[in-house]
């Protein structure tokens, strides 16, 4: 089983594949920062510092609320991210949760396929 280490609360618990981030600190006592749980508020973003490649893909959500410049750096929306396989490390930091609270989410633009338009 894979484990989530909250290196900021300094827990760590065993979790199931396929479990979601904040899922897992609410029902274990994580100490996630969370509001929302939909990928809206941005108040569970956390900073992957070990085994990002254990996790599965960015979600649109995410993607709007933290965009590139957060994504780059690493960090990820609780709400949103869950554990395939292997160990992770997560933290969380008050003044970058307050940045990413008040920042506005991007908007996505959508493909445009030119495939059947005449």
């Amino acid at each position: 089983m894979p484990t989530i280490h909250f290196l900021t609360s300094e827990k760590s618990m065993e979790v199931p594949e396929e479990a979601n981030i904040l899922r897992m600190s609410l029902r274990y006592d994580g100490e996630l920062p969370n509001r929302c749980g939909g990928g809206i508020c941005g108040t569970c973003v956390c900073k992957i510092e070990q085994g990002a490649e254990n996790l599965d893909k960015v979600k649109v959500q995410e993607k709007r609320k933290l965009g590139e410049e957060w994504l780059e750096k690493g960090y990820r929306l609780g709400c949103q991210t869950f554990v395939k396989e292997g160990d992770v490390e997560i933290s969380w930091d008050e003044e970058v949760t307050k940045q990413v609270k008040r920042r506005k989410p991007d908007k996505i633009k959508k493909e445009v396929s030119s495939s059947g338009t005449r």
